[in-house]
């Protein structure tokens, strides 16, 4: 109970009877629920997304083809591939779902007289909470009482640093008491709280589709054309050559079906699971698949500061006092610290001062030192226990009477026995002070504490004064905050994590803008990115409150790296997401608080807190970070990339293998028929989710390459020119050619030729099962080829892949049991091939490599035209003046 509460009659409370009618009109204080999607609409998705469709259609046209086999192997796919993507979503959902709760279960309230424990959900407007430092608001309150009291508001507003908070003000649910203790009247709950505001706003945001679907879209556009088209084009040439019209369309349909690369849709969920695994192990966990390859696409990176760039543990560094300066080498709230410097004892005295004006503390939990209350009262615990050496222990002043901080006064002051302890704000302490214990004036003491902010600290002054005996033992502020004698400075810092300088670089060695998005002061979070390394040059910090109204003019400010923006907003975060966006980047945006969820969801990818973060901002990210850590984001990023490069890598073997599958048809149809069909449907369908599936599946599993954060983002489409030239011009063609040798080789050695009757039966299977094993060791080469775009698989290592290696294992023993087991083979009408055929489908391994070798060798060689003009383009900086803030335009004035 606080000190004096009984006497007032504002925090009498409800009584029972008067709460419960009231919770019956205004209903449960908790957050709108946002209801989650049903599992079976998850589900659904999953088997109806734009890929999944065209595979819906073309098992149905396989069906009215008379091919039921085809249609319920693709059905399977579809289904099996469904099941997967949702299991993986849905165990990502419930990992997130473990993580802590927003809002306090239990608060304590006045009723009927008393304090009594209720269920949040039980409070209602006029009830009187009452709060003790820890503990969270409950609802939006008016503080009717409070002592020494502060709030913590970060998830709301980002502001880093508690607020202290009076009799009158407001403060808001979702928030906590950090010092002091505090009863307030409840005026709003549930749906009518500003948290509930913020997370409407989150609800309303809808995500942008990431690059990877829009890609996947594309892609299926063109195979849906490329199969239409080409089935149509063979339903032509079937009737000029006879066929009956029946036959003609059912043989299109079967030739439409067999072009869909139907092991290419579980080959890109298989690979974003993999890349998810790979994360979590990173310490980054994926709640949305898509999110994998995304990061590998991201241009711009908004972070957050507190506890993202910096270990969100203040610590006192420096400490000056009229005999010298003290330094202290430690790293957050560790024991272990390095002190140096002149007037050590003159510090000691200045701690255990500063303490006695302090109420955080710090506890020892296996072998570190845990804050307790506000951090930056704590680190003062922290280095007056440092300061008193490991053997001994500060003296713990107890204070007879407080007078908590307050905005006003920038101070708070504590008085033990006879004497004043007092610790504030410089410029609210220093003018107090008529002397120092020198004897000296107050302008040396000015100087160091330009001198200490320069280099990004917090300062601290610290005085004191004796006083007389109070009358009736009690003093008046008024009365005794004067004529202090001034006992020095402290120095207070934020650390900024230790792999954040090194992740910033990286980002930019990778082509990757950041930027810093935060709530906190300007100076302090300018002092942070300088640091870092994070402000770029020129510097430029934006405040929230001067934002230009010109969405072009703030959008060409924000299109840069190493710009801050201070002092913002959930509503300004969410306008500088979409703004860089419209710019065309792919923006990965962090955030903690419940201020940052519409901004989260806005972004390509929202990155929240697993430490720190709300459940907020974790249902609106599609990445959550368990270690809080900036480093995470970009180890994400060089995954998200080797996902994207994965990715080519399968779609051009998938690609490759089309061109051999369509190629006996292309030579039957320039006959006019007279060339018999060195494959069937269902030899196709055998290839494509048979063989060549497993390797596939291995290539999406590739590590990150050495070179992955060593080149900017691609902006390329996944089937670009380049990947098409290699499927399509040289790697699909030489499959091709080896097929076909193969296939007419049995055939010529059975003594057929060239417009004569067709070989026997025995002749034709055999053929065809040559032309199988053919383009099955051609795609066994073409898997190690597609490794890599640049680098020969020998000097890779073969080995160095080890799911490959067991994938092709596998692959040629389905290729035994393809050509081997009668009732398959019979089903898929081949068998083995003979000698010849043999030798030239082997052949197919050389050939494959040397041509992939030699089409490396020639790439490389080509030089790099406009590379120059492109590093130039990329380095070039928009010119803006060199400015510290930035300030709009006065009104009236003209803007350059």
């Amino acid at each position: 109970m606080i000190p004096g509460a009984d006497a007032l009659p504002a925090t009498a409370g409800l009584s029972s009877e008067a709460a419960a009618l009231r919770l019956r009109q205004v209903g449960p204080n908790k957050l709108p629920q946002v209801l989650p999607v049903p599992r079976w609409r998850r589900l659904l998705a999953e088997l109806t997304h734009f890929f999944a469709v065209m595979l819906w259609v073309a098992s149905g046209l396989a069906f009215v083809a008379g091919m039921p086999q085809l249609g319920v192997a693709i059905i399977v796919v579809i289904v099996v591939n469904g099941l997967f993507a949702y299991a993986q979503q849905e165990r990502a959902q419930q990992a997130a779902a473990k993580l802590h709760e927003l809002l306090p279960a239990l608060v304590s309230v006045r009723r009927d007289g008393r304090i009594m424990k209720v269920h949040t959900t039980e409070l209602v407007p006029d009830d009187v909470a009452v709060l003790v430092a820890g503990d969270r608001v409950p609802a939006d309150l008016e503080l009717v009482i409070t002592a020494t009291c502060s709030v913590d508001e970060s998830m709301l507003t980002g502001e880093s640093e508690p607020v202290p908070k009076g009799e009158g003000e407001t403060v808001y649910g979702g928030t906590f008491l950090v010092n002091g203790q505090a009863e307030g009247v409840v005026l709003v709950t549930g749906a009518k709280t500003r948290l509930a505001e913020i997370a409407a706003l989150t609800g309303r945001v809808e995500a942008p589709p990431s690059p990877l679907a829009l890609e996947l879209r594309r892609i299926v556009r063109v195979i849906a054309a490329v199969a239409l088209g080409i089935g149509a084009l063979f339903f032509v040439l079937s009737l000029l050559v006879g066929i009956s019209w029946r036959d003609a369309f059912l043989f299109a349909i079967g030739v439409a079906v067999a072009l869909v690369p139907e092991g290419l849709l579980p080959t890109v969920t298989l690979s974003l699971a993999v890349g998810a695994q790979r994360m979590a192990g990173r310490n980054a966990l994926v709640r949305n698949l898509q999110a994998v390859e995304t990061l590998g696409s991201t241009t711009f990176i908004c972070t957050d500061k507190t506890g993202t760039l910096t270990q969100n543990r203040m610590n006192a560094v420096e400490v000056w006092t009229p005999s010298g300066m003290v330094i202290l080498d430690g790293q957050g709230y560790s024991p272990e610290a390095q002190v140096s410097g002149e007037g050590i004892e003159q510090a000691r005295h200045l701690s255990v001062a500063a303490l006695a004006a302090s109420q955080g503390r710090v506890v020892l939990h296996e072998g570190q030192w845990i804050a307790e209350g506000d951090p930056m009262e704590a680190a003062i615990d922290a280095l007056a226990k440092r300061l008193a050496g490991p053997e001994g222990h500060p003296e713990e002043p107890t204070p007879s009477q407080r007078f908590a901080f307050d905005p006003r006064r920038l101070r708070e002051s504590a008085v033990v026995g006879t004497t004043l302890y007092l610790k504030g704000a410089p410029e609210a302490v220093i003018p107090l002070c008529s002397r120092n214990r020198t004897g000296a004036g107050p302008d040396r003491a000015l100087e160091m504490v330009e001198e200490m902010a320069s280099h990004g600290l917090r300062v601290l002054a610290i005085a004191q004064r004796g006083l007389p005996e109070a009358a009736g033992g009690r003093y008046v502020l008024s009365e005794i905050e004067a004529g202090l004698e001034l006992l020095g400075l402290i120095g207070l810092h934020d650390p900024p994590r230790h792999e954040v300088s090194m992740a910033l670089a990286s980002a930019r060695e990778a082509g990757i803008k950041v930027a810093m998005v935060t709530g906190d002061h300007a100076f302090t979070a300018a002092a942070i990115a300088r640091e870092t390394g994070l402000m770029g040059t020129p510097e430029l910090v934006l405040l929230g409150t001067d934002l230009p109204d010109d969405d072009a003019v703030l959008a060409a400010l924000l299109d840069r790296d190493g710009v801050v923006v201070s002092r913002v907003t959930p509503e300004q975060k969410l306008r500088v997401a979409r703004l860089l966006q419209h710019r065309g980047h792919v923006l990965a945006m962090t955030g903690d608080g419940v201020n940052d969820g519409p901004a989260l969801q806005q972004a390509d990818i929202g990155v929240a807190m697993g430490l720190s973060g709300t459940d907020v901002a974790r249902e609106a990210a599609d990445l959550v970070l368990l270690d809080d850590d900036f480093a995470t984001i970009i180890a994400a990023v060089e995954q998200g990339r080797a996902t994207y490069a994965n990715i080519r890598r399968f779609l051009t073997y998938h690609l490759t293998d089309n061109v051999a599958e369509l190629t006996p048809f292309v030579f039957w149809a320039m006959s006019g028929g007279r060339f018999p069909l060195a494959l069937s449907v269902l030899q196709i369908l055998a290839l494509d989710i048979g063989t060549d599936l497993l390797p596939a599946l291995a290539l999406g599993s590739e590590a990150p390459s050495k070179g992955a954060l060593k080149r900017p983002p691609e902006r390329r489409h996944l089937m670009d020119r380049a990947l098409m030239f290699r499927v399509f011009g040289l790697l699909g063609p030489v499959e091709a050619l080896f097929e076909m040798t193969a296939y007419t080789a049995v055939l010529l050695g059975a003594g057929w030729h060239p417009g004569g009757a067709l070989p026997a039966a025995d002749v034709l299977v055999a053929g065809s099962g040559a032309a199988f094993t053919t383009v099955v060791l051609g795609q066994l080469a073409n898997a190690f080829a597609c490794r890599s775009a640049t680098t020969a698989p020998w000097r890779l290592g073969w080995f160095t892949n080890r799911l490959l290696v067991w994938a092709v294992l596998a692959e040629l023993g389905l290729l035994l049991v393809f050509l081997f087991v009668g009732p398959i083979a019979a089903l898929l009408g081949h068998a083995p091939p003979s000698p010849g055929g043999l030798v030239a489908a082997l052949a197919a391994i050389p050939a494959v490599l040397i041509a992939d070798w030699l089409y490396k060798v020639i790439r490389h060689r080509r030089p790099a035209a406009g590379q120059a003009s492109r590093s130039k383009a990329s380095d070039a900086r928009r010119p803006f003046p060199q400015v510290s803030v930035y300030k709009p335009p006065s009104r009236g004035s003209s803007h350059e």
